[in-house]
């Protein structure tokens, strides 16, 4: 995790970080590495708070590497009359695209315009107006049939009249939260990655600080903040027994599928309402593959143990993409990989998962702030209402602001072509040139197949707190799911590129690999079935 420093590999920078992380009393510290807890540390640390944040597995671990990868206003909400979190969520999607462009991008989203389908174009171009109003620009606009098929050759969904296009944004969720970390480590915070929170320490009846554990090596200490901020996602409840709270969690699944992009090239994003049920489902271009998702289902399984799409899923989601695109005939067998993330959404009692609320909640309890539920797209927003509640606990004056989240992305020389400044620029913001520094011969090639390029791997190797091979190839890099087995058919380059650099004996690898290739067979492949094997499940 950033800022980069030549001279300091992410292991001395780990272990400099433990060590001070018992030293001080922090004015917060942060318990959860997603998008919520980086938030929580970014706008701590830019205020000059002595911040620091713990993750029990790896940043991004949970929801934050398992969305929808979407920076969106939540259209649908409105329909649910939640107008306070699309007005939010849309101030803030522009807000991020201003401020990390190359990160945050415009995605366009076309839905169909079919007879006796729901949205109708009468209502959705209304709800647009409203939407298009709360971003203080019109973007949405309706188009007929011809035009559709020049959009969006293919689709040809029963009754086709025509289309409403519509502008949101997407990015790379891992990577967003991983830059965040970043800007709030460049300000002084201290951020770690397999340190788990064991138990609170009560003072005076409240929460002082908690005992942690390095989930590398088994050391354990204590350490002491002014306030606790529970920021563990679908973890949350678990933190919150510690201390006697009731459950207020109902984790929700959505899974996702990856298909090559020339099985399924599309420009836009292709959103519909399943035919059999009216949930939302889009499909769309991402990192050279197109995303086929959403699911939203109850999710019951024990949240320690990774989350995997099931049959009934992976067929629910091929139906709504052959639904628009018949001719493109679409099978399991065509799929590259599947991914499965559980939302931590605040139970409201609704008896359709879709229809629980997205909006988030910020408590205190016992001293132990909670904040949970909510949306990618707001994490700035969920961080600043959870710090306004711990100010008065720290001492602290706290004012809401519109402060930058990112620094300016840092300029890169002319001689380095356009498309790898653009993703220099993505991956890394203010630190760049310096990510750029790190190349040798052959980096700043792409993997093939893929927009990725071979210095991420070495950056990320060197500086980005890895402590495993799925750190670095479904978080650090997406190449895990952007590549069938795994992307393990570039074995031996990202061996050369990143064994040394991780410090990694011969057979450290090789139990590294085993580990790899098992997690990417139980919960990134398609799920066992009696069909021939395909392109995603690891030989």
């Amino acid at each position: 995790m950033g800022p980069l420093d030549v001279c300091q590999s992410a292991a001395a920078a780990r272990k400099s970080a433990l060590e001070r992380l018992a030293e001080v009393e922090w004015d917060v510290l942060v318990i959860g590495g997603g998008i919520t807890g980086a938030g929580l540390c970014r706008e701590a640390a830019r205020r000059g708070w002595r911040v620091a944040l713990v993750e029990q597995r790896d940043f991004a671990w949970g929801a934050s590497s398992r969305s929808s990868k979407l920076v969106h206003g939540g259209l649908r909400y409105l329909k649910q009359g939640q107008f306070g979190l699309t007005l939010h969520s849309v101030r803030e999607r522009q807000r991020l695209m201003d401020q990390a462009p190359e990160l945050i991008e415009t995605q366009s989203f076309l839905i169909a315009d079919c007879p006796g389908r729901s949205p109708g174009a009468r209502s959705l171009g209304l709800a647009l107006t409203l939407y298009d109003w709360m971003a203080g620009k019109r973007a949405h606009a309706y188009v007929d049939r011809r035009a559709v098929d020049m959009i969006a050759p293919g689709l040809a969904p029963q009754g086709l009249r025509g289309a409403t296009i519509y502008r949101d944004a997407k990015t790379d969720d891992a990577r967003l939260t991983v830059r965040v970390l970043a800007e709030a480590r460049a300000d002084g915070a201290v951020v770690l990655n397999y340190v788990r929170a064991r138990a609170p320490i009560m003072t005076g009846g409240a929460v002082g600080g908690m005992r942690i554990e390095d989930v590398t090596t088994g050391r354990g200490a204590e350490v002491r903040a002014r306030v606790v901020i529970n920021a563990a996602g679908a973890w949350a409840d678990i933190v919150r027994s510690e201390i006697g709270s009731k459950p207020m969690l109902r984790p929700l699944r959505g899974s996702h599928l990856i298909a090559p992009f020339w099985r399924l090239p599309v420009a836009q994003s292709i959103s519909l309402m399943h035919p059999a049920d009216g949930r939302p489902v889009f499909f769309y271009p991402w990192e050279g593959v197109t995303l086929i998702g959403t699911t939203d289902l109850d999710h019951r399984e024990d949240i320690d143990c990774e989350a995997s799409i099931t049959r009934q899923e992976v067929d629910y989601l091929l139906a709504a993409v052959n639904d628009q695109f018949p001719g493109a005939a679409l099978t399991a067998l065509d799929i590259v990989s599947t991914y499965a993330g559980v939302r931590p959404v605040v139970d409201d009692g609704a008896s359709d998962p879709s229809k629980a609320a997205r909006e988030h909640i910020v408590i205190a309890e016992s001293g132990l702030i909670t904040v949970c539920g909510g949306k990618l797209t707001t994490f700035r927003t969920m961080a600043q209402d959870a710090l306004a509640l711990a100010a008065p606990k720290i001492g602290k004056h706290f004012a809401r602001d519109d402060g930058a989240v990112f620094r300016p992305s840092a300029v890169l020389p002319a001689r380095v072509p356009r498309p790898v400044r653009h993703r220099l620029g993505a991956r890394y913001g203010f630190e760049a040139a310096r990510a750029a520094d790190c190349a040798i011969d052959g980096d700043l090639e792409t993997v093939p197949g893929t927009n990725t390029l071979w210095l991420e791997l070495r950056v990320a190797a060197q500086h980005e707190f890895v402590e495993h091979l799925d750190d670095l190839l479904l978080r650090r890099t997406r190449l895990g799911i952007l590549l069938a087995r795994g992307g393990f058919d570039h074995e031996a380059r990202i061996r050369a590129i990143c064994q040394g650099a991780l410090g990694w004996h011969d057979d450290r690898w090789l139990s590294e690999v085993a580990r790899y290739r098992a997690l990417i067979s139980a919960h990134y492949a398609l799920p066992p079935t009696s069909e021939a094997p395909s392109a995603v499940e690891v030989a």
